[in-house]
C-alpha cells in the first residue's frame, strides 16, 4: 500500500439501495478508527439509466502519525487511478470500467451478480439482454483481483438492503486497515440494545464478508454465477422417463422445461400433443443430420419455442398465475411483511370483447367480435380485484378452473391451426437443409407479448414462412432462403413498426408485407366545443 496516496474507491448504487448509508458508514469507520477521510456523490438520473456513485477517500495513516499535517482529498475519482470499485450491478460495474475507471495493474472490483434491465434493454422485441458473460470477462480483463457473487440474495436472505452486504464485501476484502470489529461497531449503532433492523444488517454484513474473505467461497460464488446465469429451471431427470427415452439428452433440458409448461398449462393429453409435435421435428433433423454434428439444436429450439407458444396467454391463464400461493408469498417477501402484518394486494384487469370471445366457439365468438367492430369505442370491463379477500380469491381461482373452456373456443383452435403451419415449415425446411429448418426454427422468437404485439408477430411470422421460405425466389436454394430468413427474423426484431422487415423483404426478392386495414371511429364533438384552427 501506497502510504503517501488516499486509498480511493468509487461506489455504484442504484436508487433505493442505500449507497448514501454505505458511505456513511465507511467514513464514520475510518473516523472513529482515527483515519482521515472524505466522500463526495454523483446522482443518478431517472429510473433504470444509470446510477448513484460515491467516492470515498481514505489515507492510509492515522492522523497521529501524521504530526498535525492533513491530507488532501480529490472531490471526483480520477480515470486508472481507483484502488477499488464496488457496485451492486453488474452492468453498472462495466460501465465504469468502459470509462477507464479500472486498471489490471492496481483496481479490485467487488460487484453483484445481479441484473437491473435498463430502459434500453426492455424496448427490444427479441432478447435484448446484456450477455453476462460478456461483462463478466471484460471484468476480468480490466481488474487486479475481482470477486462476484449474488448480493441481492445475500440481502434477501438476511432481511436487509444491498448497503449492508456491500460493507461486508469491503471488509472482507481488507481493503481498508480496519478490522472487522470496527465496522461492525458502526452498523450496531450506539448503545447496548441492538435493533431489528442493525441485526439484519449484521447478517447481511456477516454474509458478504465470508464470501470474499474466504478464498475457497469466492470460488465456489464465481462457479455458482456462471452455472446460474440463466434462469433456474427443473432439472432434467424430472421429465418423465417414458419421454426422454423419446429423444437425445442433447435435448433433455429443454424438453423438461417445455413440456413442464405446457402441462401446466393444460393438461396431460396437451402435453402429449407437445411431444407429439417435437418428434415430426426431431425426425426430420435425423434425416439430414444422423450423426447429430449439430448437437440436435433444431430440435432444441423448437421445445422452447412451441412451449412458449402453445401456452398462450389469456384471461384463464393470468387469472392462474395471480392467485397462485407462491405469488402470494412473493409479494409478502417484496414488501417485507411479517407474520402478523395484513397485506392488501388489488390486481387491476381490463379485458376486452376480444378476450371473451376467445373462450368461446366459433359461432358466438364471431358474433361477439362483430358487435365489438361496430361499437364507436371498443368494449371493455373494468375490474379491481381484490385478491388479498376471500371473494377475490374466489373469483380469481373460479375463473382459472376453467382452462377446459380453451380447447373448445375460438382461439384455441386458431393458435393450433397457426402453431402446425409453422410446425409444418419447420419440418419440410429441416428435410430440404439443415440450416434452413434451424432458422425457421428461430422465428419462434417472433411470437411473443399479447394482444396487437402477439398479433403482429404471428402475422410476420407467417409472412416469412410463406414468402422466404415456400415461394419462389430469384435464388431458391436452401442456403439462400436460410440467409434471407434470418435477415428477415433480424429485423422484425430490431423494428417493431415493420419498416426494416418490409425493406428486407423486398431486398431478397418477396413482397413486402400487405398493409392491413385499420376500423376508422366516428367520435361524436361535445356540445359547445369550438373548432380549433390547424
Amino acid at each position: 500500500m501506497n502510504r503517501t496516496q488516499p486509498i480511493t474507491l468509487l461506489i455504484c448504487a442504484l436508487g433505493g439501495e442505500g449507497g448514501g448509508v454505505l458511505t456513511e458508514w465507511l467514513v464514520d469507520v475510518a473516523r472513529h478508527a482515527g483515519y482521515a477521510a472524505q466522500s463526495t456523490s454523483i446522482p443518478g438520473v431517472a429510473q433504470r439509466t444509470g446510477a448513484t456513485t460515491y467516492y470515498v477517500e481514505v489515507f492510509p495513516v492515522p492522523l497521529v502519525e501524521l504530526g498535525g499535517r492533513s491530507p488532501v482529498f480529490s472531490l471526483s475519482p480520477v480515470p486508472g487511478a481507483l484502488d477499488a470499485i464496488v457496485s451492486s450491478e453488474l452492468l453498472e460495474t462495466t460501465r465504469q470500467i468502459g470509462n477507464g475507471m479500472s486498471t489490471p495493474q492496481r483496481t479490485l472490483v467487488i460487484t453483484s451478480s445481479s441484473r437491473t434491465l435498463t430502459t434500453a434493454e426492455r424496448m427490444q422485441l427479441g432478447d435484448g439482454r446484456a450477455d453476462a458473460q460478456r461483462l463478466l470477462d471484460v471484468l476480468k480483463a480490466f481488474s487486479r483481483e475481482h470477486h462476484v457473487f449474488e448480493m441481492g440474495a445475500a440481502a434477501r436472505e438476511a432481511g436487509t438492503v444491498v448497503s449492508a452486504v456491500m460493507l461486508g464485501a469491503i471488509a472482507g476484502s481488507g481493503l481498508y486497515p480496519f478490522p472487522r470489529e470496527a465496522y461492525e461497531a458502526v452498523v450496531r449503532g450506539n448503545g447496548d440494545k441492538v435493533s431489528k433492523m442493525a441485526e439484519a444488517s449484521l447478517r447481511g454484513f456477516a454474509k458478504a464478508f465470508d464470501a470474499v474473505n474466504a478464498p475457497r467461497q469466492q470460488a465456489a460464488m464465481v462457479t455458482g454465477l456462471l452455472a446460474s446465469s440463466k434462469d433456474e429451471s427443473p432439472a432434467a431427470a424430472a421429465l418423465p422417463q417414458a419421454v426422454a427415452s423419446l429423444f437425445p439428452p442433447a435435448v433433455h433440458e429443454m424438453l423438461a422445461l417445455g413440456h413442464a409448461r405446457v402441462l401446466d398449462y393444460q393438461d396431460a393429453d396437451y402435453a402429449q400433443l407437445y411431444v407429439e409435435r417435437l418428434q415430426k421435428v426431431l425426425a426430420a433433423e435425423r434425416t439430414t443430420d444422423p450423426a447429430g454434428a449439430h448437437a440436435f439444436a433444431i430440435t432444441r429450439e423448437m421445445a422452447r419455442w412451441l412451449a412458449l407458444w402453445m401456452a398462450f396467454d389469456d384471461i384463464v391463464r393470468v387469472a392462474e398465475l395471480k392467485s397462485r400461493a407462491s405469488r402470494a408469498r412473493r409479494v409478502r417477501d417484496e414488501v417485507k411483511a411479517g407474520e402478523d402484518d395484513l397485506v392488501k394486494v388489488y390486481d387491476h384487469f381490463k379485458p376486452g370483447a376480444p378476450e371473451f370471445a376467445a373462450l368461446l366457439p366459433p359461432s358466438l365468438a364471431d358474433r361477439v367480435t362483430a358487435w365489438d367492430r361496430r361499437r364507436s369505442t371498443p368494449w371493455a370491463l373494468p375490474l379491481k380485484v381484490g385478491s388479498h379477500s376471500v371473494i377475490g380469491m374466489a373469483s380469481l381461482r373460479l375463473l382459472a378452473s376453467m382452462r377446459w373452456l380453451r380447447r373448445r373456443g375460438q382461439r384455441f383452435a386458431h393458435e393450433q391451426a397457426l402453431i402446425d403451419r409453422w410446425l409444418d415449415a419447420v419440418v419440410k425446411g429441416t428435410q430440404a437443409h439443415w440450416r434452413l429448418g434451424h432458422e425457421i426454427a428461430l422465428c419462434g422468437r417472433l411470437i411473443k407479448g399479447y394482444g396487437s404485439t402477439n398479433e403482429r408477430g404471428k402475422h410476420n411470422l407467417l409472412h416469412v414462412i410463406d414468402h422466404l421460405a415456400i415461394a419462389p425466389l430469384p435464388d431458391g436454394t436452401p442456403g439462400a432462403r436460410a440467409e434471407a430468413i434470418a435477415a428477415a427474423r433480424e429485423a422484425a426484431l430490431a423494428d417493431e413498426a415493420g419498416t426494416a422487415l418490409d425493406a428486407t423483404l423486398v431486398r431478397h426478392g418477396a413482397p413486402a408485407r400487405p398493409v392491413r386495414e385499420q376500423p376508422i371511429r366516428w367520435m361524436k364533438r361535445a356540445p359547445g366545443s369550438a373548432t380549433r384552427a390547424l
